[in-house]
């Protein structure tokens, strides 16, 4: 019997002392940290060619969860190292849950190759998107941020280069 009644105390001391934990504290502004992509090689989109997708992931957190906008603004950016050009992305709102409201979690944006959407530019000045004998691959990277309610940006992040092939 004591052996029992200590086996209860004991569940009893344990669980007052896990509901004690403090919920991990986030800073108000996101985080975004990569993850990887699921390839480092892909075809320029064509009409020929099967589709191919590209996709990033990368985890963030966000101290008062408040990501995601229900307004037409965009609040993920993937900016091409090769010219600038800002790809823009909507994450869905996430709501408020609990008495914290620190959310961390992971993103997956999956770029489609489509024609015109992930293809080659050239150095020199030919016109991009179409096969170049000169040059048979191009390459590229994206920088990533993301943008809360409160209009506050995350850090900046670096995926790993991209080879395209530009048959």
């Amino acid at each position: 019997m004591k052996f029992y009644i200590a086996i209860i105390a004991t569940l009893i001391v344990l669980s007052a002392l896990f509901s004690c934990i403090r919920q991990p504290e986030f800073p108000d502004e996101p985080i975004i940290t990569y993850v990887d992509m699921n390839k480092l090689s892909i075809l320029q989109g064509n009409k020929i060619d099967a589709a191919d997708t590209l996709t990033i992931r990368f985890s963030f957190t966000d101290g008062d969860g408040d990501l995601g906008t229900s307004t037409d603004s965009f609040d993920v950016f993937l900016t091409d190292s090769r010219d600038g050009f800002v790809n823009n992305f909507k994450l869905p709102v996430i709501p408020d849950k609990g008495s914290g409201n620190g959310i961390s979690g992971e993103i997956t944006i999956r770029i489609p190759n489509t024609p015109f959407n992930i293809c080659c530019t050239y150095p020199d000045g030919s016109t991009a998107c179409q096969p170049n004998s000169r040059f048979p691959t191009d390459t590229f990277s994206y920088s990533i941020q993301i943008r809360d309610r409160n209009n506050r940006f995350s850090n900046v992040i670096q995926t790993e280069t991209v080879t395209i092939q530009c048959k």
